[in-house]
């Protein structure tokens, strides 16, 4: 059979076939088989391996015993639609009608992808930071958008205000910001926020959010962009239950917005999975409605466990950007004679055991020199992990 020529340009942009007309892997899914394969310590792919809170796992065995196990109403079982507008309100005053201005998603992908996929129209520019998930330019890339990025630079990772005005106009329909970010752990200032919110107001476009890091947060708060005066009527707010709750399999995400972008998105959305994880949504609400003790010693957790990685990369030899937020921390093996990130991360496993990912995986091509020596490590493990990790990490020896 021959597959239509526009749709192999089409992919082949979007980074979903190499250049032999194969699927292309994600750089994750390389470095995780890699991992497998030689029996490294996965710190490459952003997943937890410790269980969630037992509150919440519990609800989804009873939720699976009580028989919540067909399909979930298309915006998502009620019960889960009301907990996500209560968080909304208990953490950043924020009012959504769950009848209207909620919907769930099977994670923030696809939360990201209908939205995307809805509001775009061929040739509408697209504005992104950069480094930016993977995710984003490929499925900007299937909307028939056009990519801009805004870079942001070691050691802060935040991005010029001045570059960011330069690249936002009247040909800019969607503005996504990460925050916090992935990969860099860099955690955005409210001015850096407001300035947004005002060029999307000048130039008539959408603010989407990707927040799924929102409550792993280390001494600097989480603001919301729709918390901000004039971003509500404008702003697509994207989360999910994986990171905070050590779910990522379950892929529960959501989205809040006026409620005619949710209709649109909505429109899309019930094409792509429909519905999915009918006994997981009202176990994620039981998340949702958590005391504060519980988010607040998530963040604790996780912040002890960056300061592990962190000293251990540091005493290996490698220049360390401190993150203020998620589940990762970008380390330079340039200082160790390694001035490639992805050569490095192949052979990481037979130098330390360790596998990690280059940073240049979440670059456009033009850009990938810049932060050629950078790769990006996950501190969401077990401490005993990441010490085992650090003490592999420090037999490295840098090349002369």
């Amino acid at each position: 059979m021959t597959i239509p020529g526009a749709w192999r340009r089409t992919a082949r942009g979007a980074g979903l076939l190499a250049a032999d007309g194969t699927v292309a892997a994600s750089i994750f899914a390389e470095m995780s088989a890699l991992a497998a394969r030689t029996g490294a310590i996965n710190l490459g792919q952003g997943f937890p391996n410790e269980d969630g809170p037992s509150e919440v796992l519990e609800a989804a065995r009873a939720a699976i015993s009580d028989g919540v196990n067909q399909y979930p109403p298309g915006r998502g079982l009620p019960v889960l639609r009301e907990a996500i507008a209560r968080h909304q309100h208990r953490f950043y005053g924020l009012g959504a009608d769950p009848e209207t201005e909620v919907l769930v998603t099977a994670g923030a992908t696809e939360a990201l992808a209908a939205t995307i996929l809805a509001l775009l129209e061929p040739g509408d520019e697209v504005v992104t930071f950069e480094p930016f998930y993977d995710a984003y330019g490929a499925l900007i890339a299937l909307g028939g958008g056009v990519h801009r990025t805004v870079r942001l630079r070691a050691p802060d990772f935040q991005p010029d205000l001045d570059e960011l005005r330069a690249t936002v106009s009247d040909r800019t329909r969607l503005i996504i910001v990460n925050n916090p970010h992935n990969p860099t752990g860099a955690v955005f200032p409210a001015e850096t926020l407001a300035l947004i919110v005002q060029l999307a107001e000048r130039h008539d476009a959408v603010i989407v959010t990707d927040e799924v890091y929102e409550h792993l947060t280390f001494g600097v708060a989480h603001i919301p962009i729709a918390t901000i005066p004039g971003a509500g009527a404008r702003t697509v707010t994207i989360s999910s239950g994986g990171k905070t709750f050590n779910t990522t399999g379950w892929k529960i995400g959501w989205l809040t917005a006026p409620a005619p972008l949710v209709t649109a998105i909505l429109a899309v959305k019930q094409f792509l999975t429909y519905v999915n994880g009918a006994p997981f949504q009202p176990a994620i609400a039981v998340g949702l409605d958590l005391p504060d003790s519980f988010y607040t010693g998530i963040a604790a957790d996780l912040r002890f466990k960056r300061d592990v990685l962190e000293r251990g990369l540091a005493a290996a030899g490698f220049t360390v950007s401190r993150p203020q937020g998620s589940y990762f921390i970008v380390a330079d093996a340039a200082p160790l004679g390694y001035p490639d990130g992805a050569d490095f991360c192949r052979a990481l496993p037979g130098l330390a055991g360790v596998v990690a990912v280059p940073i240049a995986a979440f670059c456009s091509p033009e850009h990938r020199p810049e932060y050629a020596s950078l790769v990006r490590f996950a501190y969401c493990k077990r401490v005993d992990v990441l010490e085992r990790a650090s003490e592999q990490l420090a037999g490295l020896t840098a090349r002369a």
